[in-house]
């Protein structure tokens, strides 16, 4: 269990917030993406699709010959505009095809980092290395990281201080952007809620916002975007944050609406706000260690309590950017 400061507003002394709304659509969302359907219903999914594409598909073709009979000029202009429609269908299934490569090899690799860290396979490490500056080749952000590694990756003989030290110089930049993008969903979410008192504006909010910053944080940490690429890493994050547990999740919400101060007491709608954003920020943390090319080990993995006090202090005025990446 992550701690929060002992010097914090009791928490038992808030305000109960437990009928948030977006609290409640993100859990819902979460158990419904966990679910995985039987074998007979993905079949049953599949063949209802196909149909559905062949039928639409005849019926194209059978209007674009109706009007090459009806008229010669109007059936060349539905016939070039099928060709493009197909063409288009082409370039988003390549994107996505693209998008799915992209995220199986950021698995890939963090499967081998740990591996090789685990195995201390000095050989394992090194391929690791190597992978993760080919991938952030043209990343302008991690050019500094890049050549320090170059310049000292040389003197490593340790496994492990090698994974360590490629993960210190590559994801450090790459973790601070991503944070920042974390931050800045759940102050949005934390705003809307406390501000805006339009029935299922929160709702709506947050799931746009959680969604956004999934496909953002994946683009981040080098994966593609993509709209079924985004749709299956937003399962992946909602079943790890059920497989994490409840108690690790209301522990690190009471958490951050202690860290929410007077104002969490003061007003419901604040309260929610503060909920809200901890669960945006939950979210986006579980993302960031899903999309990560390496597990955090050398770096300390950013908690769920600091990443809502800071967002919430900037908010509030109280900016703390340069502050450093710590457990709460």
């Amino acid at each position: 269990m992550q701690e929060y400061n002992g010097d914090a507003a009791d928490p038992g002394a808030a305000d109960a917030v437990p009928d948030a709304g977006a609290a409640r659509a993100l859990h819902t969302a979460a158990f419904l993406a966990q679910r995985r359907g039987s074998g007979f219903t993905r079949f049953a999914l599949w063949v209802f699709g196909s149909l559905f594409t062949l039928v639409l598909s005849v019926s194209a073709w059978n209007f674009v010959t109706g009007l090459f009979s009806a008229n010669t000029a109007l059936g060349w202009f539905a016939f070039t505009l099928l060709i493009l429609a197909l063409l288009v269908v082409l370039v988003l299934a390549g994107q996505e095809l693209l998008a799915f490569s992209r995220m199986a090899r950021l698995d890939q690799l963090r499967i081998a980092a740990a591996e090789a860290r685990l195995t201390a396979d000095l050989k394992a490490a090194r391929a690791v290395t190597a992978s993760l500056v080919s991938l952030y080749a043209d990343r302008a952000d991690t050019a500094w990281g890049r050549a320090r590694l170059a310049e000292r990756e040389a003197d490593v003989f340790d496994a492990d201080a090698l994974l360590s030290l490629a993960e210190v110089e590559l994801m450090a930049p790459l973790d601070r952007a991503a944070l920042a993008e974390v931050e800045a969903a759940a102050r949005q979410v934390a705003i809307v809620t406390a501000f805006v008192p339009l029935a299922l504006a929160d709702v709506a909010t947050a799931l746009y916002s959680n969604l956004k910053l999934i496909r953002r944080l994946s683009e981040i940490y080098g994966g593609r975007s993509g709209s079924m690429g985004s749709f299956r890493l937003m399962r992946r994050v909602f079943s790890a944050l059920l497989g994490a547990g409840a108690i690790a999740l209301a522990d690190d919400l009471i958490g951050s609406v202690a860290s929410g101060g007077i104002l969490a007491k003061l007003s419901r709608r604040f309260g929610e706000g503060v909920v809200n954003g901890a669960l945006t920020a939950r979210v986006g943390l579980a993302a960031m260690e899903l999309s990560r090319p390496m597990p955090f080990v050398a770096l300390p993995r950013p908690g769920t309590s600091a990443t809502t006090s800071r967002a919430l202090a900037g908010l509030f005025g109280r900016g703390e950017s340069d502050e450093k990446l710590t457990n709460p």
